[in-house]
This record gives structure tokens, C-alpha cells and sequence, in this order.
């Protein structure tokens, strides 16, 4: 069985299949705007979407129908979610306004984790498009340290937690200001890739200290970031050379690169489409060696070789949804 989970800005799709000839993809939450997507492995049938206008949904048997959770103490627009890599039931929920909440049996019951806005730097917080307001665009809970945990807030501030979001940690300094997503890898503790508006920006502990390795990266606005699950030396990211060219179809024109080590980026797009009218990839792995999944409007791709070449995963993919920008993505093998 393999299912894959799309979230796009005004649908999610649902792909699932025992058998390669099976038509595989259904549409959920078409009157809502989905926004983010999580589920974990070791909780397959249990998926959450975030939504822009409607909150957080639920579901327990693998997307078939969904209902909502968290109402009425999370607000409208659930923006960014993550499972704890260590316990499948603890999850995670960002939000517009900037807020966090936890869920500690698997998103049946949540908990808002106070203090955030508090912080000295939330005062200049903004999110360009609607300047009254900022939200939590990205959640990345530590896989070597499950206490510590990483924020960004789009756009303004990385914030920390060593408590588990008991208390929180203004902007170290350094940190890049425009997180769009982090990652962290369990065979390189206190490691934090950062992929960003402002660039891209990495950390060797726990977020005190920045390099900013930009050699060969020739778009610089960064948009999502992971590393390949057996080595945390190699890197793949989405980048753009601005927010036009990142999210909307009409004017887009983006890229994926790689890195290895300490060498420079390199463009890894063998295989995917014509940068032109491409949005920003939404980028993701399983857990398997050198597996890349890379969500454009142009399709899903897959790469068996650390992101050196790309082939698209055959799902049936409408006209339509080459003008629809993906937001988020969950593979399970």
C-alpha cells in the first residue's frame, strides 16, 4: 500500500492503491483551504489537514472523511503541523495569528502552549501579503531531543524551545528572519537547515550559531528544505528568485539544487519539469536511503539518488492543477 497525502490551496487529495493500475486519487476538503497536511507511519489511517478558513481536520480512516478538531480554542487558520518523529500522538499545530498548540493523543485533544507572543521580536512580526498579521509557517520537533523544538514565524523570527514548548527562546542571533520550513536529522544532533526568504541558512548547535553556505545557489528565495535520511551531509531545497516566481503559476519560475558536504549547491532538476511555470517544489522524504518526493503543479516526483535524477510518480493529474499552488505533503510507504 502507498499513500500519498496533497494538500493544495482549495482541495486535498488523497492518493492510495494496492495495485499500480488502480485509479488512486480522490478529493477532500474541496470546500475548504487546506493549507498543511502531517500523518505518521506508525499511525497511518490518522491524518491532519490544516485549513485557512475552517481549522483543523481530522481524520482516523486514512482521509475517507474528516471532521474538525481543536474549535473553539485554535483559531480559523491552522497554517503549519508536525508529529513528534518519537511518539506518533504528539502533535503539533501552528496558526494565523501566531500561536502553538499541542495535542498530546494523536489530535483529539489540544492545548495551547502560551508565551510566544510575548517575545521582545513579535512586536515587528508581519506577513507581507496581510501586514496586521504573522503566523507559525513551520513546527520542527527534534528527532535527538524530542524537548526541543523549533519555530519559524513568517515572517520575523525563528524562535526556540528546550522544554517542549513550556517556555520559549526569542530569535537567536543569526538566525534568518523568513523561515518558510526547517529539518533537523536524527544522525546529526543539534543540526537546523533552514530554508528561507532571506536565503538559506544552517546551524551545527541547536540554532546559536549560523552559516550561511549560498555558493551556486543562484535563487536565493528559499521555500523547502530536507535532508536525505542517511546522510544529514546531503541537502535539497526549493528556491526562487522571489514570491512571484515562487507561488503563482502565471510568473513562476523555480529550481531544486543540491548540496553535498561542504561543496557548493548544484541544480538537481534532471527529470522534473521546465522551471518556467513551475511553483516552488513542497519537498519530502519516507525515511528510505536517497528518496526525495518533490509536489509541484506540474505533478509528483521521485528521486532514488539523492535528488541527481527525477521521475514522476503517475499520478492522475488534472489540467487544473497546474494553476493551483501546493502547500503541503505526506509519503508513507
Amino acid at each position: 500500500m502507498s499513500t500519498v497525502y496533497v494538500a493544495f490551496e482549495d482541495r486535498l487529495l488523497v492518493a492510495s492503491r494496492d495495485d499500480p493500475a488502480d485509479e488512486w486519487t480522490v478529493e477532500r476538503l474541496a470546500d475548504h483551504r487546506p493549507q498543511c497536511v502531517t500523518a505518521h507511519p506508525d499511525a497511518a489511517e490518522r491524518v491532519l489537514v490544516g485549513t485557512f478558513d475552517a481549522g483543523l481536520h481530522l481524520s482516523t480512516d486514512g482521509g475517507e472523511t474528516f471532521r474538525r478538531v481543536g474549535a473553539p480554542t485554535m483559531p480559523e487558520a491552522v497554517m503549519s503541523l508536525t508529529v513528534d518523529p518519537t511518539d506518533a500522538d504528539a502533535v503539533w499545530a501552528g496558526t494565523e495569528p501566531s500561536r502553538v498548540f499541542r495535542s498530546p493523543d494523536g489530535g483529539e485533544r489540544w492545548e495551547e502552549l502560551p508565551g510566544l507572543t510575548d517575545l521582545d521580536s513579535a512586536a515587528n512580526w508581519y506577513f507581507p501579503p496581510r501586514p496586521n498579521t504573522h503566523h507559525v509557517r513551520w513546527i520542527e520537533v527534534d528527532p535527538t531531543d524530542p524537548e526541543r523544538v523549533y519555530v519559524g514565524i513568517e515572517a520575523g523570527a525563528l524562535v526556540r524551545s528546550f522544554d517542549g514548548g513550556d517556555t520559549w527562546q526569542d530569535r537567536p542571533e543569526g538566525a534568518r528572519r523568513d523561515n518558510h520550513s526547517l529539518a533537523t536529522h536524527p544522525d546529526a544532533p543539534e543540526r537546523v537547515y533552514a530554508a528561507a526568504g532571506d536565503g538559506y541558512a544552517q546551524s551545527e548547535d541547536a540554532g546559536d550559531t549560523w552559516a550561511y553556505p549560498q555558493d551556486g545557489l543562484d535563487h536565493r528565495y528559499c521555500w523547502s528544505v530536507r535532508p536525505d535520511p542517511a546522510d544529514p551531509d546531503t541537502v535539497v531545497v526549493s528556491a526562487a528568485s522571489g514570491p512571484r516566481a515562487a507561488h503563482t503559476a502565471g510568473t513562476a519560475e523555480s529550481y531544486v539544487y543540491r548540496r553535498e558536504g561542504d561543496g557548493d549547491w548544484a541544480v538537481a532538476m534532471d527529470g522534473l519539469p521546465d522551471p518556467d511555470g513551475l511553483v516552488r517544489a513542497v519537498l519530502a522524504t519516507t525515511g528510505e536511503p536517497g528518496v526525495f518526493y518533490a509536489l509541484t503543479n506540474h505533478g509528483l516526483f521521485r528521486s532514488t539518488d539523492a535528488a541527481r535524477e527525477w521521475a514522476q510518480v503517475g499520478l492522475p493529474w488534472d489540467d487544473d492543477y497546474r494553476q493551483l499552488t501546493p502547500r503541503g505533503l505526506v509519503v508513507l510507504p
